[in-house]
């Protein structure tokens, strides 16, 4: 029985509008639904603000291969970052572009907004691009919608998100489009560098790009000619790794890190890739021969482990104070797993994937020879992204913008559907159907809606969170009038610190300041007589809290008698000199007296 090739060419006119117009209604919504945060430069999130950071010490002469923030825990020469430069390419070049012709915040709040909205179009035409080629416009169109409707996907590509989570959406998508090539070795190669760059801004691809070789590999064992794209695949990867890790670390910067591609992990995909060559050499083999040169490869990928980076085996946060771990990191809700989120959440990061992994089994039984073998594969990689966000949340936005892909060919088949009932009220229930489908959460908000505040916490539809009212710019203003020093202050405000001023922090929330953040939790968390002794030891010379905050909640919980206790509580120590009540804007600022 043949098939024919459904595969098109790489890009048309009718796709670039489709994805096009998508993206201007979808800017459009995402600009006037942001317009608060945007012109309050109000970050999504303490990482966006410190990202805008890097950029700035870069743009202001650091070291490109320099990932060291000075300014957090500079008793202890500072905090190396893990991030990834990449990552800091499009915001300096259009910063350093702007700032010329309209002024540094201006060209800064120009790349908040343009640099995620343009991360986005790229996300929707790659999507889009994917859905054209293997099913048509149709489905490429509401492929688009349902990404434009994913909560995962849109909280990482909107307007102020300028961290590493939407590229890694980006470069996800890419892999998969280099696995619809009709070139198996340039598929292949673009699958590899695709990778490459994934796991280069982030750690967090490496169980889903494993997902992605293995898949490769299967190919192999089920046709031989399908060798070539394994191949060109590890090698890319292998190839590509080495050089990124060259270009953003430098030679200085070959270190092992759990939390960061560093040399073991291009040590090892160079196995794979030498094993890989050596195996399509010895072709023909038999299935049970190649199957034991692929165990090798594997074992030999343990054994790197386990000799040259053992401390790795447990991830990328093994070893972590445990006294920090406790406090911040078991606190964090995004890299917890699904059943600690609301039920809201929950149902978004889990329904579209769910309704993705049935529409490509579907896509795969309709379908044919080699095309029913990809849709059975995407339905494979849907079920590992699935988990991997089952248990880590938000990679829920890689999920869902993965599922919409054959979410838009269910989406479509559902309307044509809809459009053949003739009965209004079950026409209806079929559109109200499909809007489930996109916003799963809607009986949720509805119910919210039609009930009392209170009753909804109690059904677990809202989270109940202290709102908080603390105007850090504002008190920004007085902070950069004061001489520069250290500031100790709860972890999710230091990075706003380093933004509005010129002063340093003991630390942020980022695991590789864990020295600077045990003392801040000694400290505040302590009796104030202890406090004192540490922070004179340290030569910190002010504290500022935002008592509405969380964070410092947790402390008076934590230690009723400690110093955050009593300076929530508003009992200053006579060591404290006040400079700023929390009643002005929401923040309290003392200065440490000598």
């Amino acid at each position: 029985m043949s098939f024919i090739e459904r595969r098109r060419n790489l890009v048309s006119v009718d796709l670039l509008l489709i994805v096009g117009l998508a993206w201007l209604m979808i800017c459009a919504v995402l600009l006037v639904t942001n317009i608060g945060p945007i012109s309050a430069a109000r970050f999504p999130d303490p990482d966006d603000t410190l990202r805008l950071v890097q950029v700035r010490d870069l743009l202001a002469g650091q070291s490109w291969f320099d990932l060291q923030q000075y300014r957090i825990d500079a008793a202890a020469g500072g905090v190396a970052m893990h991030w990834s430069r990449l990552v800091d390419i499009p915001l300096m070049l259009v910063i350093a572009a702007l700032t010329p012709i309209i002024g540094q915040s201006a060209a800064e709040m120009t790349a908040l907004v343009t640099v995620p909205l343009v991360t986005f179009g790229i996300a929707l035409l790659l999507a889009g691009r994917i859905a054209w080629r293997l099913i048509g416009e149709e489905a490429a169109g509401f492929a688009c919608l349902a990404m434009a409707l994913s909560i995962p996907v849109i909280s990482q590509l909107r307007p102020m998100r300028i961290d590493h989570h939407g590229w890694q959406i980006v470069f996800a998508l890419l892999a998969v489009n280099g696995l619809v090539a009709r070139n198996p070795a340039l598929g292949g190669r673009l699958v590899g560098a695709a990778l490459a760059f994934w796991m280069a801004i982030s750690i967090e691809g490496l169980p889903l790009a494993a997902v992605i070789c293995a898949l490769a590999a299967f190919r192999w064992l089920r046709d031989r000619k399908d060798r070539v794209l394994f191949v060109n695949l590890v090698v890319s990867l292998a190839a590509v790794s080495v050089v990124l890790l060259l270009l953003t670390r430098g030679m200085a910067g070959l270190v092992n890190y759990c939390d960061a591609i560093g040399p073991a992990h291009v040590g090892i995909f160079m196995i794979g890739a030498a094993g890989a060559a050596f195996l399509s050499w010895m072709e023909p083999i038999s299935r049970v021969a190649l199957m034991t040169g692929f165990a090798a490869i594997g074992a030999a990928a343990f054994t790197v482990v386990w000799q040259v980076v053992p401390q790795c085996a447990g991830g990328g946060f093994a070893g972590m104070d445990p006294v920090v771990a406790g406090f911040w990191f078991d606190g964090v809700l995004e890299g917890m797993p699904i059943w600690h989120q609301t039920p809201a959440l929950a149902l978004q990061t889990i329904v579209p994937p769910l309704l993705g992994i049935a529409a490509a089994i579907k896509l795969a039984r309709q379908n044919g020879g080699w095309l029913a073998r990809w849709w059975l594969d995407y339905a494979i990689l849907l079920v590992a992204g699935l988990l991997v966000a089952v248990f880590v949340t938000r990679a829920g936005a890689v999920a869902g913008a993965l599922a919409a892909i054959p979410l838009g060919w269910q989406i479509a088949v559902w309307v044509r559907a809809a459009r053949h009932v003739r009965k209004p009220g079950k026409r209806a229930l079929a559109l109200i159907a499909i809007c489930l489908a996109l916003l799963p959460t809607m009986p949720l908000t509805l119910l919210t809606v039609a009930i009392p505040a209170s009753a909804s916490s109690r059904l677990g539809t809202v989270p109940v969170q202290r709102v908080a009212s603390c105007d850090i710019p504002r008190a920004g203003k007085f902070l950069r009038a004061l001489p520069q020093g250290e500031i100790l202050s709860p972890f999710d405000i230091g990075p706003r610190l380093l933004y509005e001023t010129q002063h340093e922090v003991v630390a942020t929330a980022h695991h590789r300041g864990q020295p600077g953040m045990r003392a801040a939790i000694d400290i505040f968390a302590g009796t104030p007589a202890d406090a004192r002794d540490r922070l004179a030891a340290r030569g910190t010379d002010y504290i500022a809290i935002c008592p509405d905050l969380i964070e410092p909640a947790r402390y008076v919980e934590m230690a009723p008698n400690g110093l955050m206790a009593q300076l929530v509580s508003g009992d200053t120590p006579d060591w404290l000199e006040p400079l700023a009540t929390a009643r002005n804007n929401g923040m309290a600022i003392y200065r440490i007296r000598p």
